[in-house]
């Protein structure tokens, strides 16, 4: 079983994959893979590589800087090659652990990204939601198949909404960050994209604001009869669980993931617009009356994205995260084997998604 995690900078000309159904800054790429099946998550943050000063959090085991793997060096330094400033990468494979870098921290520096900074995760984080809420349902505190509304009457939500379908995103709720209606004309959300997010980029938003936002557009579908991805599913599901425990998503968080796996880069961040040290920049080129620019937006204020792409980690926590995930340490067989089931109408360019892992 192999797990890679790999973290991007901007490509310098500007340019990145899209996709439909979300909007995400064109700035970095997050990538899982695990043996030959891989997903590619693209986050809606705008995130960065870690710099090269020393620091406990970057220091990469003695086993993984020493182990010598010259066709993934290469294959890391291909995204630098093919526009990307800088690249930090982790393996795990049938080998051990590797972890290298290629590229640039910064913009005019010549130091090369750590192979343990600190960047947004961006969608990722919709993998730590998911697990928190499948841990409530296995202590019996959430049932799968309830409607939503049962749980957060305050919203009105249609009652044939259940809690599978905000994780598996078959709600048919519109996207607060913009959406294609049926006929695939684009529906604009809140700022989330070109130089209206880049102005509005320190706004800080309520969990509540992005959901009543999103309640006020028509809905895509009716509920459980297709799939489509929306950032509006996972909000809800952090408001969830807040109101199943009574506690903060982040102390929720600390106290069933993050504390008992010692992850010690992993941040619900709130809204502080810094990432923690060490980090790398991260750049956005937008066009302005007709001229090209590139904006630093390595500090910005992740509220936007509450429980949908929010989060803060390193490579190294996100390993020990999914492989915990994927070991059947954080749920019982049966949840998880539910959460990995991939919905049969969910959208491949996604990566077949189940209850949100996809």
């Amino acid at each position: 079983m192999e797990q890679g995690n790999v973290m991007g900078t901007m490509r310098r000309d500007g340019g990145a994959p899209r996709r439909r159904h979300t909007v995400f800054r064109p700035v970095a790429v997050t990538a899982l893979a695990a043996g030959l099946a891989a997903g590619l998550l693209a986050g809606t943050m705008a995130p960065a590589v870690a710099t090269a000063r020393a620091d406990s959090s970057a220091v990469v085991s003695k086993d993984a800087a020493g182990q010598d793997r010259p066709e993934l060096q290469k294959a890391v330094q291909a995204f630098v090659d093919a526009g990307f400033l800088g690249v930090q990468v982790r393996v795990n494979d049938e080998r051990g652990e590797w972890a290298g870098s290629a590229g640039r921290r910064k913009l005019g520096a010549s130091a090369k990204p750590p192979a343990n900074g600190h960047f947004w995760v961006g969608s990722v984080t919709k993998a730590f939601v998911a697990t928190v809420v499948l841990q409530l349902v296995a202590e019996g505190e959430i049932r799968l198949d309830a409607p939503a509304a049962g749980y957060l009457p305050e919203f009105g939500l249609d009652r044939r909404i259940t809690v599978r379908m905000l994780l598996q995103h078959t709600s048919g709720l519109f996207n607060y960050t913009g959406d294609l209606d049926p006929d695939g004309t684009w529906v604009p959300g809140l700022p989330s994209t070109g130089k209206e997010w880049l102005d509005n980029r320190f706004h800080s938003y309520r969990p509540q604001e992005l959901v009543r936002f999103a309640l006020s557009k028509p809905v895509k579908f009716a509920p459980g009869k297709d799939w489509s991805y929306s950032n509006t599913n996972y909000t809800l599901a952090r408001l969830l669980i807040e109101k199943v425990t009574g506690h903060s998503f982040d102390a929720e968080l600390k106290r069933r993931i993050v504390r008992p796996l010692g992850l010690k880069g992993t941040v619900v961040p709130g809204n502080r617009a810094q990432l923690p040290n060490p980090y790398a920049h991260g750049y956005f080129r937008y066009q302005d009356a007709g001229e090209w620019k590139v904006a630093d937006v390595s500090r910005q204020n992740p509220s936007l994205l509450a429980g949908a792409g929010d989060m803060i980690s390193t490579t190294k926590d996100l390993q020990t995260f999914f492989a915990a995930l994927n070991g059947g340490k954080l749920l019982p067989a049966k949840l998880l084997a539910e959460m990995r089931e991939p919905h049969t109408t969910s959208d491949p360019l996604y990566g077949r998604y189940g209850l949100e892992c996809s």
